[in-house]
């Protein structure tokens, strides 16, 4: 299972790693966490198959403050899985299931299910004026629909919708020309030939045409021989996941705390299968192809150095990663336009994923001080030093 928190507690209890005695405290709400990581942990240990520990998350829950419960339910860093279960509840407070609506991170299923079971008709209302959300997840307009409770208004509008994108034409081919009318010819171009009937998810198909910012027109794919799909083969769940930690892991490496939003997504891109983060690496923007970049699956992360919207400046942080694949740091190096920049080639040498033949043909081009400095730099290869001071020692007449 994965999770939102950043606490190595937090994670080893929902993932099931810890020991039962910690998880029990966990459940009992006997450890020192946050508000949200507590409640992370509760729901994800209430219907644990350990009934001692199910009854007493259950209970802990059952005596959280209802204010708290509506400061998650506002919060858009609270975890998918709390914003989840507190759609289940009662609405004690009069507006706790309006945060929930509200709240961009609460996922489609569940405002599917408030939408069939709320007897609340400004609630429904409420959904009905996301319009995005019902076509993403049409399950909504048929709650709507179907809850005896619903006000004209919310009637409306789900109908309309659901004339407009899935009576009129297919609803991928309607979303295509909506897109295009915004203007937004690249995603469109997405929608066009999404198969919403297979393993995409139309909430994932989303997700893809919000990063979209490269037309087919714009893309090179002469770099993909053939045999290269090969490496584009279907995936395990448990790969997948194994997948998203990875990216994240390397990223906190890279660039600090990541923020929970931020994993958020890396987690719906590393759950889509290896053809379609192909598709977003290439045709995807500066968000997009700065997850992509870590990907576990070269064809994918090589992908995002053939973007033709990626940036020097971009390249440049590519070429200073250790948790890149070496592959993708040889490709920057064989660029003639990237090649030509002193940064990038000065990071690739500093860099212990650089291999090492893709080094020693960039050191001529460094200038002596750096390489005295390389020399010296136990975090590059002997072979690598031994060459910079080489070249060093030769211009100086040593």
């Amino acid at each position: 299972m994965t999770t939102t928190s950043t606490n190595p507690a937090v994670q080893a209890i929902i993932n099931n790693t810890a020991p039962h005695q910690a998880r029990l405290a966990a459940a009992s709400g006997l450890l020192p966490l946050s508000q949200a990581d507590l409640l992370e942990v509760l729901v994800a240990l209430h219907q644990s198959d350990d009934q001692e520990i199910a009854t007493a998350a259950n209970e802990t829950l059952a005596e959280q403050e209802p204010e708290d419960l509506l400061n998650a339910a506002r919060s858009e860093d609270t975890p998918v899985t709390v914003l989840e279960y507190l759609a289940t509840l009662a609405d004690s407070l009069g507006q706790f299931h309006q945060a929930i609506v509200l709240n961009t991170r609460t996922s489609d299923k569940a405002i599917g299910d408030l939408a069939a079971s709320t007897a609340d008709g400004s609630l429904l209302e409420l959904i009905a004026l996301n319009q995005q959300r019902l076509v993403r997840f049409p399950k909504i307009i048929d709650a709507i629909l179907a809850n005896p409770n619903r006000p004209p208004e919310a009637e409306r509008r789900a109908r309309e919708t659901k004339q407009e994108f899935f009576e009129k034409e297919r609803g991928a081919q309607q979303i295509a020309q909506e897109l295009r009318t915004r203007g937004n010819n690249a995603a469109a171009e997405f929608f066009e030939s999404a198969d919403l009937t297979g393993g995409l998810s139309a909430e994932d198909a989303w997700l893809i045409a919000e990063h979209i910012e490269v037309s087919d027109a714009d893309l090179d794919t002469s770099w993909l021989p053939s045999e290269r799909y090969e490496e584009l083969k279907a995936e395990t769940v448990e790969e997948r996941s194994a997948n998203f930690k990875r990216v994240v892991e390397h990223e906190r490496i890279e660039t600090g705390e990541v923020p929970a939003e931020r994993v958020s997504l890396i987690r719906r891109i590393m759950f889509m299968n290896a053809r379609d983060r192909m598709k977003l690496a290439m045709k995807g923007d500066r968000e997009a192809r700065g997850i992509l970049i870590r990907d576990s699956n070269r064809v994918v992360a090589t992908a995002v150095v053939h973007n033709p919207r990626v940036t020097d400046q971009e390249v440049e942080n590519i070429a200073a990663m250790r948790t890149v694949a070496d592959e993708v740091l040889r490709l920057v190096a064989m660029n003639r336009n990237w090649a030509r920049s002193y940064t990038i080639i000065h990071n690739l040498v500093k860099n212990p994923r650089t291999p090492i033949p893709t080094v020693i043909g960039i050191l001529p081009r460094i200038r002596t001080k750096d390489l005295k400095h390389l020399s010296q730099n136990r975090n590059v290869s002997e072979t690598a030093r031994r060459q910079a001071l080489r070249l060093a020692q030769t211009r100086s007449g040593d």
